[in-house]
């Protein structure tokens, strides 16, 4: 075998496995590991004659990846009565693409109210830099300057109302992108939880060109039986928090998966069983998880990294690997 047939043996490989690693809706090249950090938790980086640092204000579940390396940071919020563990298989995948993914349990039991999740946001977010990066792993280090947030549901309304700085809080971290996973503001129009987010005023969200993905569910609208009204109901659902952005921001819609299928397929206890049956399902979980998963990495690798290539093939449809039928696909320059 000659060296130059060899050198381009092995040039294939390597470009195979990069473009292999490329596909977002795949796990990514990183090694990732699952952390549990709150009042009980041990430091990686605390030395042994300074005090422990602070505990977060809250329990937080994180997704880092192992590797050496600086990488950006995303925070997301659960939805209503659920907990931040039932997102770990996406926050693994989100984090194997090189993401830091920070989920805190905002509450057990909450009423409508939701002030008390965007204090909490706030103080967490603020926590950040001086707290995350002792409970990393040594080699791990969390790039503040390009900061995510996230949320799902009624944790999506409260991601776009502290990135709104409304209500009185804001934080002095600077937040680089903005993501709604099926944000609900309320059981209808007329019927939002206080307080408000939703103005009903196109374009109305003045977000200083921060970068906006807003992801919806083609079944959220549906009622999943007699006894429950719909997970994501009209008038208060991703439509309406799509119209409100201001440019730049996405929107995609995937066809035939719900309100809760992008959560783990195995969600535990009480509330991991009854996630099950309060929305309208498509018939599987993993696909809608992917493609969550797979656009938020296509997204901040376009506006947090510069690197916008599966951005745009999801945009020119010529992405091979998108795991649902996109049944809405809208762009707000």
């Amino acid at each position: 075998m000659s060296p130059s047939f060899l050198f381009f043996i092995l040039f294939l490989i390597k470009e195979m496995s990069s473009s292999s690693s490329a596909n977002s809706f795949e796990d990514g090249k990183f090694k990732t590991d699952l952390l549990t950090v709150g009042l009980s938790s041990c430091c990686w980086k605390t030395p042994s004659s300074s005090p422990t640092p602070q505990s977060p204000p809250k329990r937080l579940l994180v997704a880092t990846p192992v590797e050496e390396g600086e990488y950006p940071v995303v925070m997301l919020l659960h939805g209503y009565l659920l907990y931040n563990s039932f997102y770990s298989q996406l926050m693994l995948h989100v984090s194997s693409h090189g993401f830091i993914v920070i989920a805190p349990q905002l509450y057990s039991i909450a009423g409508p109210d939701t002030m008390d999740e965007i204090k909490s946001t706030v103080e967490i977010i603020d926590w950040l830099s001086a707290g995350l990066n002792h409970f990393l792993p040594p080699q791990v280090t969390p790039n503040l300057s390009k900061l995510a947030l996230s949320g799902h549901s009624r944790g999506g309304k409260t991601a776009f109302a502290v990135a709104l700085k409304k209500f009185g809080y804001s934080s002095d971290l600077k937040i680089s992108a903005l993501i709604g996973i099926d944000p609900v503001d309320g059981m209808g129009k007329g019927k939002q939880t206080p307080p408000p987010v939703l103005t009903y005023e196109p374009n109305s969200f003045d977000l200083d060109k921060m970068h906006v993905l807003v992801i919806g569910s083609g079944l959220g609208e549906i009622s999943p039986n007699l006894l429950f009204p719909p997970c994501a109901p009209p008038g208060v659902n991703h439509r309406d928090f799509f119209q409100e952005c201001q440019g730049p921001a996405w929107h995609f819609v995937a066809k035939d998966y719900g309100h809760l299928d992008m959560l783990d397929d195995d969600t535990e206890g009480i509330r991991g069983k009854i996630s099950h049956y309060l929305c309208k399902n498509g018939e599987e979980r993993r696909p809608m998880r992917r493609f969550v998963g797979g656009s938020i990495v296509a997204f901040l690798m376009a506006y947090l990294e510069g690197d916008d290539s599966e951005l745009v093939k999801i945009k020119d449809k010529s992405h091979e690997g998108v795991p649902v039928e996109i049944q809405e696909f809208e762009v707000k320059n």
